[in-house]
């Protein structure tokens, strides 16, 4: 038993991230992730429209994935300058976009830091530019994408874990895990998979079972929001705040302060929707 314990205790450190590499560039397991999270929302979306008649083609979902993504990524990107370290982006504002150090010759280094929050402001914004482009609904459209969303999230945290990043705070329980990048080396939380599956498929669980509810009709993306905001909110007293950001208030993380925003934004929301009778 001890040497199976010491075997998933030790399983980040034999994992190496890069896919493939070539010189100085990476090619990672993590952006792999996230490919195959956008291809399992795209399949699980198109799924429901030939089977729960929704009246969308695949190439209007097509072009709307495109948007979605673009979108994601910009408003993670600025999520994470704005939420979690813009004093050193005010002093290096070419590292935001810039994907090469030059300060010790030149070399690749990637873009990192995404913030899940700033991605989804990113995703709304351009959804109701899109949506009212298109002169299609908005709660509807919402209803068809919520509960596919969380499943393909799993994969994006399975990408963090494979990364060695974004890791727990330190424990003393069997199943924590000695992480790499972790410059102490102690035994933390996995919470990386903590995420993966509570946020992930235990939040797709649920939300892919009351989809049909027609007293729901409407009401998924407030729902949505309640439920990643509570199961983050939650998790996060399992990971490592960024060390540049601590613990904003003394006990709740940066990530926490958003996730009660968005249970507010949630519950706002669903009291609106249903003063006017839930409808789409």
């Amino acid at each position: 038993m001890s040497r199976l314990v010491d075997f998933w205790q030790h399983i980040p450190e034999h994992i190496n991230p890069a896919f493939l590499e070539i010189g100085s560039f990476q090619l990672r397991y993590y952006g792999l992730m996230y490919l195959v999270a956008f291809s399992v929302v795209y399949l699980l979306v198109v799924h429901r429209i030939r089977n729960e008649k929704f009246e969308y083609s695949k190439e209007t979902i097509q072009d709307y994935i495109v948007w979605a993504v673009a979108a994601l990524l910009i408003g993670a990107r600025l999520g994470y300058v704005l939420f979690y370290n813009l004093e050193y982006y005010a002093v290096h504002p070419l590292a935001i976009v810039f994907p090469f150090d030059i300060s010790d010759g030149f070399r690749f280094v990637g873009i990192s830091g995404l913030s899940y929050h700033g991605g989804l402001v990113g995703i709304i914004l351009v959804s109701i530019i899109f949506l009212r482009w298109h002169e299609i609904n908005f709660w509807r459209f919402a209803d068809l994408f919520c509960p596919a969303i969380p499943l393909g999230y799993t994969f994006g945290r399975i990408g963090n874990f494979l990364n060695g990043e974004l890791y727990g705070r330190v424990t003393d329980v069997w199943w924590g895990m000695y992480f790499p990048l972790d410059p102490l080396h102690a035994l933390r939380h996995p919470s990386q998979l903590y995420e993966a599956f509570f946020e992930g498929i235990f939040l797709f669980t649920i939300l892919w079972i009351i989809r049909k509810k027609e007293y729901l009709k409407g009401m998924l993306f407030p729902l949505y929001l309640i439920g990643y905001g509570t199961v983050r909110f939650c998790i996060e007293f399992f990971r490592q705040p960024d060390p540049q950001v601590g613990l904003v208030t003394g006990v709740l993380s940066m990530g926490q302060m958003l996730c009660l925003v968005m249970i507010v934004v949630g519950i706002a929301v669903m009291g609106v929707k249903k003063r006017q009778g839930g409808t789409v």
